[in-house]
């Protein structure tokens, strides 16, 4: 019977403990270098050695276990509870081997828990490069603990670490500093009381106001044991002050590291990309560029796979027997599932350069640089972690806002995060760019298509200050609030994590996408190929009869028909009743259908229409075979004008840029706001400001 014990890694943001944890489980991730990656626990299991399994829980990162924030209070929860199932029987502290200092104040803080610790010295393969030389001997012996050097980057240490965490029991769970004797008569008179707790354990109880099992600040206060509020803040600054002296004791010893010419290097790069100018500008660019090439490099792959699923659907229709079945397959599944499907290289393109940018440092710059921006509107910028986050998915996005510490901060990222624009509504934005913006170049270098891709962007990023600028006035805490990042090296971009998080990525949205617009497409096709009442069952008699005596082709004959029954179908019903609410935005009732169902996932609007259109056509082969080309040449009924103009095409991407992403993004805001106050006022406001913009921009462009 195999041994199993639990592990939890635990380190600072941005040391590489994702890495690790990828390294011991085999598990694959998202790493980025920057903070607020792991905003919960993570776990899975790693084979030790044959008869040593580890349930290996990846926290997230911490400077030190007085929780500050949501994050950091998952760690303490963790590790002040013993009766917890996932409580570690060791805890591996992950260290970069170019910022000890720091790193060292939360190991000694775990290590006066009195839990088995082992210190992971990460990044170890840059020591000869950075001119670093460590004496692992002796850090061991004045840390009293074990100490290993790993590269999770190169698979370097990862056995050492192996066999280091197996040996847990023979480590030692004495303090590596004595930081009571900042108050020798306060924490004596905790150890007389409660002789058999850790008195760090008891001193985290009383000054962070946590309850474990039947201790709580309350019941030491009734022992005759108490501190004011300024007292306790003093105790902690001495006992924080009394760590660094012995950290820097201590590293003075054994840590040596030569400064190269590099270092200045690198503080000019820094100077540059966090310009309150410059910086700007270069954020700027990069965003140009990563949109052009969205459009550049996907346009090949896109009309490809446009193609493909085009013939798939004929095929279908040629090779099975004409029926229900048939046409469920070739003009509901097929074509819903194949109006967002092209949009995957695009899809791609974008996770890749947010991965390059990630792995690189410079989204740390990013964040620092928004800092100065995001303070007027009431944000900090940590809030751009989850605003930039967003514009894969809200809902991580929502979820990193946890490691912002003040509530206020933090009630507004998640309030304002669903105006970024996510990767769903790429699929919607690329598809009104190429039918309503022509495909030219400015200066004969910048696309149209891409600049306006960019600027709207740019509008939901704006949007989210606006939004927080105004609620911040509604929003009242007493709690300041402090900025303070780790601007990480500069570091070339790996490209297995680049190419992983591209397919990972992809696949989350190819797999979410394609089940939703599975299931709807079923049930569009269904609304759209039947109706109630005569005008439906009669339609090729009544068609027929408009056109008696008329000049119309066969095929334009079967159109009418399709196109009529299509309007008398349940689904068409129910469009007409919306179209007179949707209409003053440009808005067909197809459209409108479209909209309603893309609040399940944005993403789902293109499969929607598409399966609308297939289902409203005669189902021959011909010319207008794609859902591009059926959008484009779709018309209003009395006046023959395109549905899809300038006007009406940048009112839904206003509407879409505006309107609140999904039925799961609401899930989210209520989970991590605990208010259905909030998460409903956030879907009404966002809602309701869509669609006002949206009407205003149609009326001010028809």
């Amino acid at each position: 019977m195999k041994n199993i014990i639990n592990v939890a890694l635990i380190g600072n943001p941005n040391v590489g403990k994702t890495s690790v944890f990828n390294a011991l489980t085999g598990l694959n991730h998202k790493i980025g270098n920057y903070p607020g990656i792991t905003v919960d626990k993570i776990s899975g299991d790693a084979k030790l050695s044959n008869d040593v399994l580890a349930k290996v829980i990846d926290l997230p990162g911490t400077y030190s276990i007085n929780a500050s924030s949501l994050d950091e209070k998952i760690v303490l929860d963790l590790l002040f509870n013993p009766q917890h199932k996932e409580y570690p029987d060791v805890v591996v502290v992950v260290a970069d081997i170019e910022n000890l200092k720091r790193n060292l104040l939360l190991f000694t803080q775990i290590k006066e828990l009195g839990i088995p610790s082992v210190l992971a010295i990460n990044m170890a393969d840059r020591m000869t490069e950075k001119g670093i030389s460590l004496d692992v001997k002796q850090l061991e012996e004045k840390l009293n603990t074990k100490v290993v050097l790993i590269s999770a980057k190169k698979k370097q240490g990862i056995e050492e670490l192996k066999a280091a965490i197996i040996d847990f029991r023979n480590y030692s769970t004495e303090p590596s500093v004595n930081a009571t004797a900042a108050a020798s008569e306060f924490f004596g008179k905790l150890a007389l009381t409660y002789p058999t707790e850790p008195i760090y354990k008891l001193w985290m109880i009383y000054s962070q106001d946590l309850e474990i099992g039947s201790i709580n600040k309350s019941s030491i206060e009734e022992k005759g044991i108490q501190l004011s509020e300024s007292e306790v803040k003093r105790l902690q600054q001495k006992k924080t002050i009394k760590r660094y002296q012995f950290i820097n004791d201590l590293l003075k010893e054994v840590y040596k590291k030569d400064i190269k010419a590099a270092t200045d290097l690198l503080s000019k790069a820094d100077r540059i990309l966090t310009h309150k100018v410059w910086g700007y500008v270069i954020f700027f660019a990069i965003m140009l560029l990563v949109f052009q090439a969205i459009f550049t490099w996907s346009s090949i792959p896109m009309d490809w796979i446009d193609g493909l699923f085009g013939s798939l659907s004929t095929w279908i229709h040629e090779v099975m027997e004409p029926g229900k079945l048939t046409e469920l397959i070739a003009d509901g599944i097929i074509p819903g599932i194949g109006g967002i499907m092209p949009f995957i290289p695009q899809i791609a393109i974008l996770f890749m350069f947010i991965a390059i940018l990630e792995e690189t440092g410079y989204m740390s710059r990013v964040v620092f640089l928004m800092d100065r921006l995001m303070r007027p509107f009431g944000l900090s910028g940590k809030s751009v972690v989850p605003l930039i986050s967003g514009n894969a998915c809200a809902i991580p996005a929502i979820m990193s806002a946890r490691n912002i510490e003040n509530p206020k901060e933090r009630l507004l990222t998640i309030l304002v995060t669903p105006f970024t624009t996510c990767s769903a509504r790429i699929p919607v934005y690329i598809i009104l760019i190429a039918l309503v913006i022509p495909d030219t170049k400015l200066f004969g270098v910048i696309g149209l298509q891409g600049l306006t891709l960019t600027l709207f962007y740019l509008l939901g990023f704006l949007a989210a200050l606006v939004g927080a600028w105004i609620l911040k006035f509604f929003i009242r805490s007493e709690k300041k609030s402090y900025f303070v990042i780790e601007m990480p090296n500069y570091r070339m971009p790996i490209f297995k994590n680049v190419v992983s998080t591209m397919y990972e990525k992809t696949k989350a949205f190819v797999i979410g996408a394609g089940k939703i617009i599975f299931f709807l497409s079923i049930i569009i096709w269904f609304l759209g190929a039947h109706g109630p009442g005569e005008k439906y069952e009669n339609a090729e008699e009544i068609v027929t009869e408009q056109y008696k005596g008329q000049s119309v082709s066969e095929k334009e004959l079967e159109d009418h028909i399709a196109g009529y029954k299509l309007e008398n179908s349940y689904i068409g019903i129910i469009g007409k009743s919306i179209e007179p609410v949707i209409k003053p935005l440009g808005y067909d009732w197809k459209i409108g259908i479209a909209v309603i169902s893309s609040f399940v996932a944005r993403e789902v609007f293109v499969g929607t229409l598409a399966t609308i259109y297939n289902v409203g056509s005669s189902g021959e082969e011909d010319e207008d075979g794609t859902i591009k080309q059926r959008m484009s040449a779709e018309v209003w009924p009395d006046t023959k004008e395109k549905v899809f103009t300038l006007a009406s095409g940048l009112s839904l991407m206003v509407f879409y840029a505006f309107a609140m992403q999904c039925t799961s993004t609401v899930a989210i805001t209520r989970r991590e706001t605990k208010s259905w106050k909030w998460t409903i006022f956030q879907l009404i406001f966002m809602t309701a400001f869509a669609y006002l913009a949206a009407m205003l921009t149609f009326q001010f462009l028809k």
